[in-house]
């Protein structure tokens, strides 16, 4: 979960099924106006930072020129938010987390003691004083979607539930299970979220491998789909998907996950989970120091005042879709950064063919930002009255305990930060001069009543009618949507009639036929992917119809007819999409969703594409990795034969060379980095494979390949490495541990000598570590397990049975220390694997707060404690 932490403790809560807040009906709480932007960092903090009455808490707030926010709920009537969510009479449902990081020891609670709440304002002075449980006893529940008729899906890992109130009490008393795989119970940060509801009518989730659909009658099944993003989901008024991940704010789905989960060979996906903000540029501006953080070590992470110039837990997105708001900020995203107590604005620009980019809004300054270090911004929300709001989990905390690194450890309990609990604001944006679209009513309208508010200029509006038209299902609406999507003057109205038709089963060809030439680029991509039932039966008007947006001027639009071509029944697909490939190959997104629609046909399209003159080499490469990865030996052998054909171009038969060894190699994974090393998991150079591979098994030695890799050049290199991938009867076996790099050969030879010049003269010239002096090292479970605990204990000591062995990182450079660990790690039998010195950099900052040795027992600990990278 993207809170990057935020801890409970204390006793357990009492929660009421209804209870009232006793708000004096004076209307809400507001931040104070004015007040210095951008703000200077306020320096001088409080040893132990105070929680904060809501009152006071209010004014910690620096907003932008304009902006203030309302107080529209607080403890008790809230305790723990993390989600929240308007249902159509504008009743405001909140998801808590009471369970969460609890105590000093921090530990998620493996307890029913959390709910979900629907929260209702009774006297209309914006500030909700009536609070209904609808859902408790639940066991960190992660994500909802509310439903029509008083129900909603509810994540509670490992279940997702539907949920229902049939007596009109707003207390659920019904309970069907939909899928009993929804996340791991007890995983926090890496379990899915989201369950949104998307203009395309899948519920969306994050960080799994499945997404939620509507059936119809009220009934959902599970559509399997690519795990991607991290807390939470959003998405923009032409329905496009975005997400974020700890490091990087903004990322967007150009081609839905469908296309890419039908072909499972693909070696690439490019245009799904693409990053739009460049993180060179990209920066945030706290008004506190903010090195209460999970790297809060990295120096180059933060200014001489404290603040964090990068993001630290950045999540939740949300495109903002209202109309109440100034126009410079509708349409762009909003994302919070809970650890550095902000709320971030992004400024998301569109090339005019279907390119997105983000950038920060403000030079200087941010949307939101806080001096008080327990205002934790989880989630934004969009809501019917044309604002949005912020919801926040207000605790001192910024990482639960299995994911905190020491160093965050020893901060909190400094800071005793773990202290005061259970409490919770939600607040509203406001801009000067502001109105409000009026309360909504639309769980007690009409259909006809609701197809009209797919016109208006609030997303939330739109969105809420969409859904709930498509759950009524009321096909006397059919006429009123179907003119709506021939006709409506806002682009925006005529893609959601359209997909709400799509969802109530009733689109029509013609209405499909007619958007297909509509002036919206928006509308054309949508047009085609809901062509494609008729593209799955070959009907021979629609594919000319959209073969015709071959040439279209938006990128989008020919994305989509590429991903949308691989709909066509199997004997008709190859053709246009090596065209496509063909025209487009310089666009790796259009060349990725070719390919998905090529499952099993992937070296029939290879041998098209490369019987036309000036074949890309990306389409080459990409085509033959996915030929490749399906471990077909006979498909295989003939990609060598045309690798090896001495009548094709180099630079071709390198590609195809390439495309083999992504394909038999299997994936690579990586933990996000971020430039300069301001952020991100994991550490330069510290890459893992995701799967294990063997070599592909050839019935004969490829003599030809065997004969090119022998040569010099690229060629040479590429034929190399597809050795590599393969084997055959009587090939020599490998090594029994990989041989290192040349540069991890160099670190090692430079670590035996500093190892005998520093280090034998106690641990002996063969590591065997003279009696009563100093540890063996030969077979020594520190040094052939990880790395990083080998640094920690060169660079503080470590109290053991023999005595205190001295910490030495202080004479040896980064370099210098990953050179004699990765000697002593490789040497005398020992099996641990080269360190790299970025490696190193990463670990001594991380524990440069220590002044003590270590010990075993600490040690031993951290090493089986999960997290802490």
């Amino acid at each position: 979960m993207r809170f990057r932490g935020f801890a409970l403790a204390g006793s357990a809560l009492a929660v009421l099924a209804s209870c009232h807040s006793g708000h004096s009906g004076n209307g809400p709480l507001t931040s104070e106006a004015d007040l210095p932007w951008p703000a200077p960092v306020q320096v001088k903090q409080p040893e132990i930072p105070p929680a904060l009455s809501p009152a006071d808490e209010l004014k910690t707030f620096h907003m932008a020129p304009g902006y203030h926010v309302e107080l529209v709920a607080s403890e008790p009537l809230v305790h723990d938010p993390i989600l929240m969510q308007f249902d159509g009479d504008g009743r405001m449902w909140v998801m808590e987390m009471q369970g969460y990081a609890v105590g000093q020891q921090m530990k998620n609670l493996l307890q029913p003691v959390n709910d979900v709440a629907i929260l209702e304002d009774t006297n209309h002075d914006g500030v909700y004083d009536k609070r209904t449980v609808f859902m408790d006893k639940l066991i960190l529940p992660r994500a909802f979607q509310i439903l029509d008729k008083n129900c909603a899906l509810i994540g509670e890992p490992p279940h997702l539930w539907k949920a229902c109130d049939t007596n009109g009490d707003l207390k659920a008393d019904t309970k069907e299970l939909v899928a009993d795989t929804f996340a791991t119970q007890g995983v926090i940060e890496h379990g899915a979220s989201g369950l949104y509801w998307g203009m395309d009518n899948m519920i969306h989730v994050s960080e799994h491998t499945w997404n939620v659909k509507p059936d119809g009658g009220g009934k959902f099944s599970i559509v399997p789909t690519l795990r991607r993003g991290q807390w939470g989901v959003t998405q923009d008024d032409w329905g496009r998907i975005y997400r974020n991940v700890n490091t990087d704010p903004l990322f967007v789905d150009y081609v839905d996950a469908k296309y890419y989960v039908r072909n499972p060979d693909m070696v690439r996906t490019k245009g799904l989970y693409e990053s739009l903000a460049d993180q060179e540029k990209t920066m945030i501006w706290p008004v506190r120091p903010t090195l209460g953080v999970n790297r809060g070590y990295r120096t180059e992470s933060f200014r001489p005042d404290g603040s964090a110039t990068y993001y630290q837990g950045v999540s939740a997105p949300m495109i903002y879709r209202g109309d109440q708001l100034p126009k410079d900020v509708q349409g762009q995203a909003f994302v919070v950064d809970g650890p550095t107590n902000l709320v971030h604005l992004l400024s998301l620009k569109d090339d005019g063919k279907g390119q997105l980019t983000a950038a920060d809004f403000y030079k200087k300054g941010e949307f939101l930002a806080s001096t008080d270090e327990r205002f934790r911004p989880v989630s934004l929300t969009p809501g019917w009255d044309g604002s949005f709001y912020i919801v926040d989990m207000y605790r001192g905390v910024s990482q639960d305990a299995p994911i905190q690194t020491d160093y965050l450890h020893n901060y909190i309990m400094k800071h005793k930060l773990w202290q005061t609990i259970h409490l919770g604001r939600i607040y509203r944006v406001v801009y000067d001069g502001m109105k409000s679209d009026p309360k909504p009513n639309m769980l007690e309208e009409t259909p006809a009543q609701l197809v009209k508010h797919l016109s208006s200029s609030n997303g939330w509006w739109r969105d809420t009618a969409q859904q709930l038209l498509v759950q009524r299902n009321d096909k006397s609406v059919v006429p009123a949507l179907a003119d709506m999507a021939a006709h409506a003057s806002d682009p925006r109205t005529r893609l959601q009639a359209m997909w709400t038709l799509n969802g109530m089963q009733s689109l029509s060809a013609g209405t499909v036929m007619q958007a297909l030439g509509d002036s919206s680029p928006a509308v054309r991509a949508s047009a085609i992917r809901l062509a494609e039932p008729w593209l799955a039966k070959g009907d021979a008007n629609f594919k000319e119809a959209v073969f015709k947006r071959a040439d279209d001027p938006n990128w989008q639009v020919r994305r989509q007819l590429a991903a949308s071509l691989g709909e066509l029944p199997r004997d008709q697909r190859v053709a246009p999409l090596v065209t496509m490939m063909r025209k487009y190959g310089d666009d790796p997104v259009t060349v990725d969703a070719s390919i998905s629609g090529l499952a099993g046909q992937e070296g029939v399209a290879l041998r098209a594409l490369l019987a036309q003159p000036q074949s890309n080499e990306d389409a080459v490469t990409m085509l033959a990795g996915a030929t490749a990865r399906s471990r077909d030996v006979s498909a295989t052998q003939d990609l060598l034969g045309m690798a090896t054909d001495d009548g094709r171009p180099p630079a071709l038969r390198t590609a195809l060379l390439k495309g083999i060894t992504l394909g038999l190699a299997g994936n690579q994974r990586q933990g996000p980095q971020v430039a300069g090393g301001r952020a991100g998991v994991g550490v330069p150079g510290d890459q893992q494979r995701e799967e294990s591979v063997k070599p592909l098994a050839l019935p004969a030695k490829p003599v030809a390949l065997v004969k090119l890799a022998d040569g010099s050049g690229d060629i040479a290199a590429a034929a190399k490495d597809v050795v590599a991938a393969v084997t055959w009867p009587g090939k020599p076996k490998p090594p029994a541990a990989a041989p290192r790099t040349p540069a991890q050969e160099a670190l090692y030879k430079a670590g035996e000598k500093i190892y005998q010049t520093t280090c034998s003269g106690c641990h002996q010239s063969e590591g065997q570590g003279a009696p009563g002096v100093a540890a063996k090292l030969v077979g020594s479970p520190f040094v052939n397990g990880k790395p990083q605990t080998l640094v920690q204990i060169l660079t503080n000591g470590k109290e053991g049975d023999i005595g205190l062995m001295p910490p030495l990182g202080a004479s040896l450079t980064d370099e210098q220390l990953a050179s004699v660990l990765t000697f002593i790690r490789g040497s005398w039998g020992n099996t641990g694997a080269p360190v790299d010195p970025q490696a190193v950099k990463e670990w001594r900052a991380m524990f440069a707060y220590r002044k003590v040795p270590w010990t075993n027992q600490e040690l031993e600990a951290q090493d089986s404690k999960h997290g802490g990278k």
